[in-house]
């Protein structure tokens, strides 16, 4: 969920919160990197590793000088299949050609976040529903983000895009066998209606772990490089040699 600030979670309402801490393990102050941006954000979280060795410090896609191996080429490669459903289309350039089985994109600038959402997480259930889940799915939410940019973080109108956006994960969670892990965190945070700094309200980011049978448990430590890793480890794929971040199971 792009901006989801963790104090936005207990703020919003929404009783989904609970299931999740009952049954995860989490932290409501992992950290993202610095620049606080959703494209170096993003590429960090599938790369592992900050944005001064990734090269992308801006929203504007440029290629790596001395490519890492991303997630999604990483699981291609330990012979996985992998799905990414996304409504900010900068985030095309998260896998290189080949290396994942399917990609839907709906424009959340055309729709609309709080339209394209749904859009995109109605697709995603349809195509569990024919074609089966794939070992790996990442799906982005960006209504979180769209409102604290027109409204403000903390907002009411951001936090009914919290507890919306909740929901849409909801929907996902509910189709799911008991053998899937869910990994629910944010890129970054947000203050007032902006972001990109050092502040903490920009750089601490929820982490959650979460499965019906586990226990809640706090996690010591989190941060947006250990993601990559971890999905490694659940799918027992090694982790790239270049990757910085740490497994969290």
């Amino acid at each position: 969920m792009d901006g989801m600030r963790p104090d936005g979670l207990a703020a919003c309402g929404n009783p989904f919160v609970n299931e999740l801490q009952a049954h995860s393990h989490y932290t409501l102050h992992g950290a993202t990197v610095m620049p606080s941006v959703t494209l170096p954000c993003h590429f960090s979280l599938f790369h592992s590793v900050t944005p001064q060795r990734h090269g992308i410090l801006t929203n504007t896609y440029v290629p790596q000088v001395r490519p890492v191996q991303g997630l999604f080429e990483v699981l291609h490669s330990g012979g996985k299949t992998s799905a990414m459903f996304y409504n900010w289309e900068e985030l095309r350039d998260l896998a290189r050609p080949d290396n994942i089985t399917y990609a839907c994109f709906a424009s959340g600038h055309q729709f609309g976040y709080e339209k394209a959402n749904p859009i995109i997480v109605d697709n995603l259930l349809r195509y569990f529903a024919t074609y089966g889940q794939p070992d790996f799915t990442f799906l982005y939410l960006g209504w979180t983000d769209e409102a604290g940019h027109g409204f403000g973080w903390m907002t009411p109108e951001y936090l009914r895009s919290v507890s919306g956006s909740l929901d849409s994960v909801k929907k996902v969670v509910d189709s799911l066998g008991n053998d899937t892990l869910v990994m629910l965190t944010a890129d970054h945070g947000g203050h007032d209606r902006s972001h990109g700094t050092e502040m903490a309200e920009d750089m601490v980011i929820p982490v959650f772990l979460y499965n019906r049978g586990l226990v809640s448990a706090e996690l010591p430590t989190a941060s947006i490089l250990d993601l990559a890793p971890t999905t490694a480890t659940v799918l027992g794929v090694p982790a790239d040699h270049e990757w910085e971040g740490k497994s969290l199971l």
